[in-house]
């Protein structure tokens, strides 16, 4: 998998980690698909999976140059830079449409989980005595999730690490959204959101020379969390690469039937037309968290009014969700037909 690459090359494979980066970022959308449309998702694995004892001991012997060829380094540094611009610009862009376009963002968000179960089931022609019962234990475990209170933010760090090895699960196996399940984990917005942002707040306020985020103890508690959680994703991305090798190699179509089964259940989950119900006391005051947030008790769906120009902006939004995944899609086919 080694090979010498052109300028032209490091720039496209830098516009492939901005794309995957993106990816990752948004639930629905999994980092793996890009990979696997782009037509880098093998070599992807392959350089993962050079991350091994082999690799750390050329590494402490001091053999840096061995171990930047045999990890395949000039590939995974230069993808791993593209996500990682990626997740600064894409979070910015996310914090506002949270605040300011909250139900656009979510619809948006339907219908990329929508075409992301098209992409994933459109080829799959293995329904047999395994695969439907895999699929629908998937299913009723992705209705029960959405018929469950959502779960409480949670700044543990053992649980943000855990959080950080789930959600690299995206990039190694195509059509399973990281960030997705952060949503069911109730981290998605602290990890992907307050988080990254943090970071970029004081990274910004260092080039002005500005220290006095040393002084911020909100702050520094949210990059500390961020730290936590960049360990857990490396440590993950590592290990799960290995992992997932061996169950798509012996349980591959299991394996699909139950995200198809997961992910289609838990649309719910992710149903754009919600009201949150926040926790009040008795005076019927907003009860808020140790981080001063208002802590959610649960979301109240509804149907929405087709008679307001809103419900349609948000129905045009479930659109471009559904269009981003079809358009991987087709990029893919014809990426295949024109190699």
């Amino acid at each position: 998998m080694q090979e010498t690459r052109s300028t032209s090359d490091k720039f496209f494979l830098f516009i492939k980690g901005l794309c995957m980066g993106a990816a990752n970022k948004v639930p629905g959308v999994s980092g793996g698909i890009v990979a696997f449309v782009g037509g880098f998702y093998e070599e992807f694995i392959y350089s993962l999976q050079k991350i091994n004892l082999k690799a750390f001991k050329l590494l402490f012997n001091g053999r840096f140059k061995s171990f930047f060829r045999y990890v395949n380094g000039s590939f995974l540094v230069l993808l791993l830079f593209g996500m990682l611009v990626s997740y600064f610009s894409v979070s910015k862009v996310l914090d506002y449409f949270l605040v300011q376009k909250e139900l656009f963002v979510w619809a948006a968000f339907f219908g990329m989980i929508l075409g992301s179960i098209y992409y994933i089931g459109k080829d799959f022609k293995h329904w047999n005595k395994s695969t439907i019962p895999a699929g629908l234990i998937g299913l009723m475990v992705g209705i029960s999730i959405s018929f469950l209170s959502p779960a409480r933010e949670n700044d543990n760090l053992l649980f943000i690490f855990l959080c950080g090895m789930i959600s690299v699960s995206g990039m190694t196996l195509p059509g399973l959204s990281g960030s997705f399940i952060l949503i069911l984990l109730g981290n998605y917005v602290l990890l992907l959101v307050d988080s990254v942002n943090a970071l970029y707040d004081t990274f910004a306020e260092l080039i002005n020379g500005d220290v006095s985020f040393i002084e911020n103890q909100a702050r520094l508690s949210t990059l500390k969390i961020l730290a936590v959680f960049t360990a857990g994703s490396a440590t993950g991305l590592v290990t799960l690469s290995h992992l997932l090798t061996y169950v798509l190699k012996h349980y591959k179509h299991i394996t699909t039937a139950t995200i198809l089964g997961f992910i289609t259940g838990s649309l719910g989950v992710v149903w754009p037309w919600k009201k949150t119900i926040f926790k009040t006391d008795t005076t019927g005051h907003p009860v808020l968290d140790s981080n001063g947030k208002e802590i959610i008790v649960n979301y109240e769906r509804y149907f929405p009014d087709f008679g307001i120009g809103e419900t349609w902006w948000a129905l045009f939004f479930v659109l471009i969700g559904i269009s981003i995944l079809l358009a991987l899609d087709w990029y893919g086919k014809n990426r295949k037909k024109s190699a």
